[in-house]
């Protein structure tokens, strides 16, 4: 099990990013939250499978959003947590 945060940027809200981002996170097994930043960018915090996080990651910065378009995402690894599934934050 690894674990990852995820700075995205681009035109990342307000065009279903988070929710198209917790359902590709559901298909993969992927535990952690996505929110919408004040900067206009989205952050999340993922967990899982290296292979799985992997492609996660891969979909993500292929912006999982019809209407997204991403610019660029920094990642930086972390610990890994007690998450029990992917939650959409405020």
């Amino acid at each position: 099990m690894q674990a990852v945060s995820l700075k995205v940027f681009g035109r990342v809200q307000a065009v279903g990013f988070r929710y198209s981002t917790k359902i590709i996170a559901d298909q993969l097994g992927i535990l952690g939250f996505v929110r919408n930043e004040a900067d206009g960018s989205v952050s999340i915090f993922a967990q899982g499978p290296e292979p799985e996080l992997k492609d996660f990651i891969a979909r993500i910065k292929k912006a999982p959003s019809p209407a997204a378009h991403v610019t660029q995402v920094e990642i930086t690894k972390q610990t890994v947590r007690d998450y029990s599934g992917f939650a959409v934050t405020y």
